[in-house]
């Protein structure tokens, strides 16, 4: 049995943090085992609020530093396909076609189209048809490869609802060309380093799959844990800190921790001492990640090489898509129709002007 189809990705924004790795990483790289999996570099999804010269520069920069995170976490290019989003010009195709299977009114109601929208400090009323048409063209990635499957946040459930619904719409009308893709929704969100509820590289509160080990130890120093907590000696909250909640995530040796935490609450060991444990567990849980990016980092044209034999058998997947799709449409055949007579008028024509120059036709 041929095994099911799994899309997913990142934007090409910069470079990905433990926060991808807890939520959606570490799941890739199981999955990639058990699906035929394509992972995006979507970087027609990034335009929809960064656009302009500057950033388009920075994504060839942005989409290699991103691969090598993925290849340090151990996502295995000879497993799955890694393109380019915007080297697969079939998606700007279909994208289209679906945007005329979906009212505006409907897209104004996906809540996470106005959440991006206050992300990148646009109002209500200034944004972009690309913003809009986020889903869509999301739903043209899915559909493309004639996904069966999407790990996605809770944050873009709504967008595979949309892409559902699309599938679902284009099938009635034309016949069944798409499977119908089912969400799975992965991971757990890792607050940041300053306490807030999610780690971001745009606010700064984020530890790198890429970071050295100095780095890291000066972060884990510099975290939030208990604000109320100003002496060693006075009872801690082991909820909702950040520091905990990170070796609950990346320590394995769990008497430790249950050990700190009991300690924690009851005001017997400082938050010093509890850092210094994450450092050293985050570092050796970072080591192996570290020798991964440096060893494929250090294979010249390498990550460039993944990136181009994806995107040309994206490429082969798409145009097969998109042949299949203008033949339930009806659309090919309006062109062959087309052509046939151009080519019936062009036969005649010069038939009649070899006649004339008195040559055999």
């Amino acid at each position: 049995m041929e095994r099911k189809r799994i899309l997913t990705g990142d934007r090409p924004t910069g470079l990905l943090h433990l926060g991808h790795y807890v939520g959606s990483l570490r799941n890739r790289v199981r999955l990639q085992d058990e699906y035929e999996c394509f992972f995006i570099i979507a970087d027609l999804h990034m335009l929809t609020t960064k656009n302009t010269t500057e950033d388009i520069a920075a994504v060839a920069d942005n989409a290699r530093g991103m691969v090598l995170d993925y290849l340090a976490a151990g996502i295995d290019p000879a497993k799955c396909t890694i393109f380019l989003q915007s080297a697969v010009h079939e998606t700007y195709e279909l994208a289209l076609l679906l945007g005329n299977l979906v009212t505006v009114p409907r897209l104004t109601r996906v809540p996470s189209i106005k959440d991006m929208a206050r992300a990148a400090m646009l109002d209500v009323e200034a944004i972009p048809f690309g913003l809009l048409g986020y889903p869509v063209l999301q739903a043209a990635d899915i559909l493309l490869p004639r996904a069966h499957l999407v790990p996605v946040g809770k944050d873009n459930q709504a967008h595979v609802e949309v892409t559902r619904e699309l599938a679902r719409r284009f099938n009635n009308l034309y016949g069944e060309v798409f499977p119908i893709p089912d969400d799975l929704v992965q991971g757990d969100s890792l607050p940041g380093t300053d306490g807030q509820a999610k780690m971001s590289k745009s606010i700064g509160n984020a530890i790198f799959l890429s970071d050295d080990a100095a780095s890291v130890r000066k972060k884990v120093q510099g975290m939030y844990t208990d604000p109320n907590r100003i002496r060693a000696d006075i009872p801690g909250n082991v909820e909702g800190n950040p520091v905990f909640t990170y070796l609950d995530h990346f320590d394995s040796d769990r008497a430790v921790v249950e050990e700190l935490k009991e300690r924690y609450r009851a005001g017997k060991v400082g938050d010093v001492e509890v850092k210094e444990r994450l450092a050293r567990t985050l570092n050796a849980f970072l080591d192996p990640m570290r020798e991964r990016r440096a060893y494929y980092a250090s294979q010249s044209g390498l990550v460039d090489e993944i990136i181009y034999e994806g995107s040309l058998r994206m490429r082969q997947e798409a145009a097969e898509t998109m042949r299949i799709v203008k033949k339930a449409m009806g659309l090919s055949g309006t062109f062959n129709r087309i052509a046939r007579k151009a080519e019936e008028r062009a036969k005649k024509l010069g038939r009649a002007a070899a006649a004339r120059a008195g040559e055999p036709a």
